[in-house]
């Protein structure tokens, strides 16, 4: 029979057992055991989001979201997978950090592979999407370089359809925005760059894509509310998101018959590196807080839009939209 003494010794022994082991875990293991934990508790009726201000922070361009003191939410726990992109290969511009990467996470949820296309600066964002991809159980392909060449986007498909067997889903996400006070402000290699990166890199990417693209694909766009309402300090920037709205819905006309779907989300403010990028400390902090909701939205409240119009279950009869995700916004388009 065990002494007193004897218990409490082995309870502490115990107790440091457990400590060594938790101390052993790597940061991707106890991130994992949380979202299991997440995923098996029951969603709440109010799903709670971080509210302004944000943090006063501004980060150098391109935006490195692991530079990002607030990280943005993109693992959507409470999301419930039901196969909808089973077998599915998914190509996914910008997809390396912020609402890209939400999606990357999402897809693969629903059981597509996934290759992300980044610049090569964005390197350790991409790894941290691959690895959030790779826990979902699905592959991931990196594919860095600029959707400002179209080149490259051609080779970016070939490389997914190379490893993957098939392109089903093109993600056009990649953007690049400068504000600036006014028109004169603007110079034309900002012009030519946001044009070259947001509508120019969409049309090469889907022109490549449709050439490997089968009966039941589709594409996917990401506007702005920017595109809907205008935005002083975005010129440039909303002209181009104008410029994908219009482009989303012609081609979504000019490939009805060959029944590939093609849409648009629209999201209002979200927190991603791109505007602590482009912005002030102190306005980065007032970001978002001028919408109904008094806060910015989390990448995993957009994602779920682009797996509603990647899905033939769900919008098998949609194709031209412009989806306006505004945080309680009613005014746009």
């Amino acid at each position: 029979m065990a002494t007193k003494s004897n218990k409490s010794g082995a309870k502490k022994s115990s107790k440091k057992g457990a400590a060594k082991k938790s101390a052993g875990k790597s940061a991707a293991e106890s991130a994992a055991e949380k979202l299991a934990a997440l995923r098996g508790a029951p969603p709440p009726r109010v799903l709670e989001e971080p509210k302004s201000p944000m943090p006063a922070q501004h980060i150098e361009k391109p935006g490195i979201e692991a530079e990002l003191e607030l990280k943005p939410r993109y693992e959507a726990p409470h999301y419930k997978a039901a196969g909808k992109l089973q077998g599915r290969a998914a190509l996914i511009t910008g997809g390396d950090s912020g609402i890209g990467r939400a999606v990357a996470v999402l897809f693969a949820r629903e059981g597509a592979d996934i290759a992300i296309v980044y610049l090569q600066e964005e390197q350790e964002d991409a790894e941290e999407t691959r690895a959030a991809v790779e826990r979902e159980g699905r592959r991931a392909l990196l594919i860095p370089g600029d959707v400002r060449e179209s080149s490259f986007c051609q080779e970016a498909v070939g490389r997914t359809v190379e490893e993957f067997g098939r392109v089903d889903i093109l993600v056009n996400n990649a953007a690049f925005q400068q504000h600036q006070k006014a028109i004169e402000d603007v110079s034309d290699e900002q012009f030519e760059r946001t044009f070259r990166t947001n509508i120019y890199g969409y049309f090469y990417m889907a022109k490549a894509a449709l050439a490997k693209m089968k009966e039941g694909a589709c594409i996917i766009n990401t506007g702005s509310v920017t595109g809907l309402e205008g935005s002083k300090e975005l010129l440039d920037y909303s002209a181009t998101k104008g410029a994908i709205h219009a482009f989303t819905k012609s081609l979504a006309q000019s490939l009805v018959e060959r029944r590939i779907r093609v849409n648009c989300v629209a999201p209002g403010p979200v927190w991603t590196p791109l505007n602590p990028a482009d912005k002030e400390a102190k306005e980065v902090a007032e970001f978002g807080s001028d919408t109904p909701y008094k806060r910015p939205a989390q990448p995993e409240e957009m994602a779920p839009a682009y797996v509603f119009f990647a899905s033939e279950a769900d919008s098998s009869y949609i194709t031209g939209e412009v989806l306006s995700l505004l945080g309680g916004d009613t005014t746009a388009g």
